[in-house]
């Protein structure tokens, strides 16, 4: 969650589109943003490592296409998803993506199955957290950089097990799926360090 913060572009290689959220630390812009996430597994990208890829790089150029094909991110309305139809009307939130959005319906480009979830969950969250699924909140997508595809393996002892001296940790080599996980992880990772390197008395 980035109470007061903006949607930032986040795509690594060219044709791509992803959005990530980010709060600078007044924390006193417009809007908050979260990312809404829905979990995917084999049984939906393939078996391999490769597939997941695959199936985030579809995605990614999906959103880009949808955007225009260029620097805009594509975006709809909570409350157009939960009613199944296209909205084309003025929204009370202003879009906080830096390099533009262009209205589009996201159903199309997403899979079935995420939609289906956003659709059933979204309603409930917003009993939980007051406004979450205004019909004015605004979807913009894709965030598909939540956790990594892949994970690099590490022993016991937190040390990769191809690797002498690397310690892979947080999101990006796969252990963590979020900002707090990451940091605990981080955490894990630096005391088995400071352990084993931890001056002889």
């Amino acid at each position: 969650m980035c109470p007061g913060g903006i949607v930032v572009a986040a795509a690594s290689e060219d044709g791509q589109t992803v959005t990530n959220g980010m709060s600078y630390s007044a924390r006193d812009m417009k809007n908050a943003n979260s990312a809404f996430v829905v979990s995917v597994d084999s049984a939906d990208y393939g078996e391999s490592w490769r597939d997941a890829v695959a199936f985030q790089r579809k995605l990614e150029r999906s959103a880009y296409e949808a955007g225009g094909f260029g620097a805009n991110a594509p975006f709809m309305k909570v409350g157009d998803l939960l009613k199944s139809h296209d909205y084309k009307g003025f929204s009370a939130v202003e879009p906080s993506y830096p390099r533009g959005v262009k209205e589009y319906n996201l159903t199309e480009i997403l899979p079935l199955q995420v939609t289906e979830f956003m659709k059933k969950s979204l309603p409930i969250l917003g009993k939980r957290l007051n406004g979450f699924d205004s019909a004015n909140a605004l979807l913009t997508g894709v965030e598909t950089r939540t956790s990594s595809p892949v994970r690099i393996p590490r022993g016991a002892d937190f040390v990769s097990v191809n690797i002498e001296g690397l310690y892979p940790c947080g999101e990006g080599a796969g252990y963590a799926g979020g900002i707090t996980s990451a940091a605990v992880d981080g955490l894990r990772c630096a005391m088995a360090i400071m352990e084993k390197y931890r001056p002889v008395e």
